[in-house]
């Protein structure tokens, strides 16, 4: 395993503090034109639920992004968290 000493970032980490903090969006902000509930928005921020592909469709298009960027932001989270259980850590 190639270890570069970086934890995993979940991808509600990035949408908070890289997108959401910056702009002074809310969740409700997020939420509402994404017609998305806003509870679920919560708990991607608290890094508690994963990104759907449908997910990953509304977000990209409410912020200008792309759903490959957060499906990879996803799959790497997940692939860096398995290596740190197998390697034990």
């Amino acid at each position: 395993m190639i270890r570069n000493g970086m934890r995993p970032i979940h991808p509600g980490e990035v949408l908070s503090k890289e997108l959401m903090e910056p702009l002074g969006m809310t969740v409700m902000d997020l939420a509402m034109p994404m017609n998305w509930p806003e509870s679920e928005i919560e708990k991607l921020m608290k890094c508690q639920l994963r990104i759907c592909a449908d997910l990953a469709i509304r977000l990209a298009v409410h912020l200008k992004t792309t759903p490959e960027f957060w499906m990879n932001l996803q799959s790497t989270y997940d692939l860096r968290r398995a290596q740190l259980r197998q390697a034990g850590l």
